[in-house]
């Protein structure tokens, strides 16, 4: 009996550390996919032309221009990229626990894009790898559990939508964004304004409130998402809770995305920046 109960506990040993194998060689795959899409994306950017200047600022409504005055963008290198390290938790329904994740995330800003890559922990020995893009108008979504079962591979219009005003909140962490002709400001008060960005046939509006500081406060839009199998607006966003100066740009650091729904606010994913660095256009090794 002892030798079979070895036997037993030395085939589920195997088989554990076959598991691991696979999933760890999945996870390296999806990581170096998400690697040569980084290097395709930052191909040709040009280098950063000039400082912003103080009279760049003018056209904005007033609540912008405090926002990029408190954020120390006047005199400062123009942003042509940007990049970041997060620790992130985020859960998929209201019920479920939070799950912590790490990510890496790059921007450009003449062509306006992203790329997001996510590597989440759902328990022990259990991960998820998420790629989530926004590139020449398009966004796609990637999402993989073990680095193996797609669970997530969305992609169209409602995606394109969303990944549109992903990026406008994002604009947060490089401020200097704000001057891009693809979008256009609205004075709503002292202390909002309403930006709409249009770019490969895609428009969307979302608003920015600020303090009497000119720090973000929230960014709040109307955005397709993914309820109960179907995609449909709802009031999305974005509320910020501690600022930081990461390479001489206040920018905030740690917040919450929200949906507003009818049943009440779904809390889902926090942030927290740990790096943050600008027109260094290539990826992290």
């Amino acid at each position: 009996m002892g030798k079979i109960l070895l036997v037993i506990l030395a085939i589920i040993l195997m088989i554990f550390i076959v598991c691991a194998a696979v999933t760890t060689i999945a996870k390296f795959q999806f990581a170096q996919r998400v690697a040569e899409e980084v290097d395709q994306f930052y191909k040709g950017i040009e280098d950063a032309q000039g400082t912003v200047q103080r009279s760049d600022l003018e056209k904005l409504p007033p609540a912008v221009q405090k926002w990029l005055l408190h954020s120390q963008v006047v005199g400062k290198e123009r942003v042509i990229a940007a990049r970041t390290k997060q620790e992130i938790r985020l859960r998929l329904k209201a019920d479920q626990p939070w799950m912590k994740g790490e990510v890496e995330q790059y921007f450009r800003m003449a062509e306006p894009g992203f790329i997001w890559h996510a590597d989440i922990q759902m328990a022990p020995l259990l991960h998820i790898s998420g790629r989530d893009k926004y590139v020449d108008g398009h966004g796609k979504m990637l999402i993989k559990a073990l680095s193996l079962v797609t669970v997530a591979d969305g992609q169209g219009k409602e995606i394109d939508q969303g990944s549109l005003l992903r990026y406008l909140a994002e604009m947060m962490w490089s401020p200097a964004a704000a001057l891009n002709d693809y979008i256009q400001w609205r004075e709503l008060s002292d202390t909002s304004a309403e930006a709409t960005m249009s770019y490969e046939g895609v428009t969307a509006s979302g608003i920015f409130t600020f303090n009497e500081q000119g720090e973000v406060l929230s960014f709040e839009a109307e955005r397709y998402g993914e309820f109960d199998g179907e995609y449909r607006l709802e009031t999305w966003a974005c509320t910020i809770q501690e600022h930081q100066e990461f390479k001489g740009m206040i920018v905030p650091s740690q917040g919450d995305l929200i949906w507003k729904l009818d049943s009440g606010d779904f809390h889902w994913y926090h942030f927290k920046v740990k790096e943050l660095e600008y027109n260094k256009p290539f990826r992290y090794q």
